[in-house]
């Protein structure tokens, strides 16, 4: 019974929420009516009508439900772009090993020096795999990677270098030297000044001009630089808001410990700066996450520019809307991830706080 009174008081309480008010229950309500409205037209044409199985775009009846025919014959297009047909299992692979890398790494128990050489051995293990050229493989240029393995790769070396850019520059910025607070703030304002698109297209066509010639890096390490430094200005002035946000107490509290500078900011300081500014961290990984799709411009496909060139196929003309909403699904899977794992970090960090 127990339980049973337990169930009862959870619909109880749920009735009461729902009725709180007179203009709690409208909006209840007229919530409740959009989604009878929306939501089963939306399966009817998302599961219920859809065509399923087809070779051409005839497959599948104008007016119709969705035609997922076309994201199955295309998928290995869309996911790994012009990666050779028959060398797709190396990205697979190569994309897994990333990852892997990646959920490592967000676990604190693996915070170790080892973590540093595992790291190393799996970007040489993920670079002979993708480009091949040894063990049998056949060389391919990165100009021909694309798809889903570009996407996660742009956005985690991105994320972490432009990581490692901010520390310095926000301290740069929160310092009382004037040189350095004055370089780091120009380059802060010069980038935020810039749209992501302006900073890609300047990192492939102008970079190659100041560097000598030979050290000029190829169409993905340029972008792979615009990128960094985009999100990594971002990120320091988002670091600076955390440092700004900690009460001089913790300063004061270091000097009269007599720690130097770097260990005070390094053991004391910065980690509460962290756990400040981690939400806005977190939108800054979604916001670079989907903004690798502006790569379209110079020439290399992300996911999004995979799917858009699968469209080109005159089988399978106009279903973009399959394209996008297929697409768009695995950006939402994605991004969904990173900021479940960012709430699950903050709800640690407050259970510890609390204790």
């Amino acid at each position: 019974m127990s339980g049973f009174e337990g169930g009862l008081r959870r619909i109880r309480k749920g009735f009461s929420a729902f009725f709180a008010s007179p203009l709690v229950a409208a909006l209840n309500i007229g919530a409740l009516l959009l989604l009878l409205a929306v939501v089963p037209p939306l399966i009817n044409w998302a599961l219920i009508d859809a065509v399923w199985i087809g070779e051409t775009g005839a497959s599948c009846p104008p007016g119709g439900g969705a035609c997922w025919a076309f994201v199955a014959d295309k998928l290995r297009l869309i996911l790994f772009g012009l990666y050779p047909f028959n060398e797709q299992w190396r990205p697979l692979i190569a994309t897994a090993l990333l990852v892997a890398l990646v959920v490592v790494s967000l676990n604190p128990l693996f915070w170790r020096k080892e973590l540093a050489a595992a790291w190393a051995i799996g970007l040489v293990v993920y670079g002979l795999i993708m480009w091949g050229g040894v063990f049998g493989m056949s060389f391919v240029e990165s100009s021909y990677w694309g798809g889903l393995p570009l996407t996660i790769l742009l956005t985690t070396f991105g994320v972490f270098f432009g990581l490692i850019i901010s520390i310095p520059v926000a301290l740069a910025r929160y310092s009382s030297l004037p040189v350095f607070r004055a370089v780091a703030t120009g380059y802060i304002e010069v980038i935020r000044g810039l749209p992501l698109i302006s900073v890609l297209f300047m990192a492939s066509v102008v970079l190659p001009l100041f560097l000598p010639q030979g050290l000029t890096p190829n169409g993905l390490g340029r972008i792979l630089a615009g990128i960094v430094l985009f999100f990594g200005a971002y990120m320091a002035e988002v670091l600076r808001g955390g440092l700004q946000a900690i009460p001089s107490g913790q300063f004061e509290a270091t000097r009269a410990l007599g720690l130097r500078y770097w260990p005070a900011m390094g053991k004391v300081v910065l980690p509460q700066a962290f756990e400040i500014v981690l939400p806005a961290f977190v939108n800054l990984i979604i916001g670079a996450l989907k903004g690798t799709s502006l790569v379209v411009i110079v020439a290399m496909m992300d996911l999004l520019g995979s799917a858009q060139a699968a469209l080109a196929d005159p089988d399978w003309i106009g279903f973009y809307v399959e394209a996008y909403v297929f697409a768009g699904l695995i950006y939402v899977l994605m991004c969904g991830s990173i900021s479940w794992y960012g709430r699950r970090i903050e709800r640690t960090l407050r259970i510890a706080r609390s204790k």
